[in-house]
């Protein structure tokens, strides 16, 4: 009974404690970045201990850029910018899926990340514009 009492009628979530409206999409930006620097320590070193910490940290990296792209995507861009930016639905999929298993998380191939980093500035260029509207 008391449990039923205090459970909360409604359950809210979103990408951080308080709903907030502060987007960026640096913060896929410095990731990313940082999947690209750790693919070039993991090239420029033949130790298999640092290499093991690198890939895993690569991946935590990657996943972490996928997340803020998600954040972007679902919680900042709204239908009137798809009809304004049709290229947008393509670009978050693309931008996605070389953050994951397929692109920079499943690789050490730097010019995935350089990929990665290219979309991130073209979903960041579009992002804003409309800020700017």
């Amino acid at each position: 009974m008391l449990a039923r009492l205090l459970r909360p009628r409604h359950v809210a979530s979103a990408h951080c404690d308080l709903p907030c409206g502060v987007y960026d999409p640096a913060q896929a930006r410095i990731e990313a970045e940082s999947v690209k620097a750790i693919m070039e320590k993991y090239a420029a070193n033949e130790d298999p201990v640092f290499r093991a910490r690198a890939i895993k940290i690569k991946e935590e990296r990657a996943e972490l850029v996928k997340h803020h792209l998600w954040v972007l995507w679902t919680d900042y861009f709204k239908p009137p910018h798809l009809e304004q930016y049709p290229q947008l639905h393509q670009l978050f999929w693309d931008a996605t899926k070389l953050a994951g298993a397929a692109g920079a998380k499943g690789t050490v191939d730097v010019s995935k990340a350089e990929e990665l980093l290219g979309k991130i500035d073209e979903i960041s260029k579009i992002f804003w514009e409309t800020k700017a509207a």
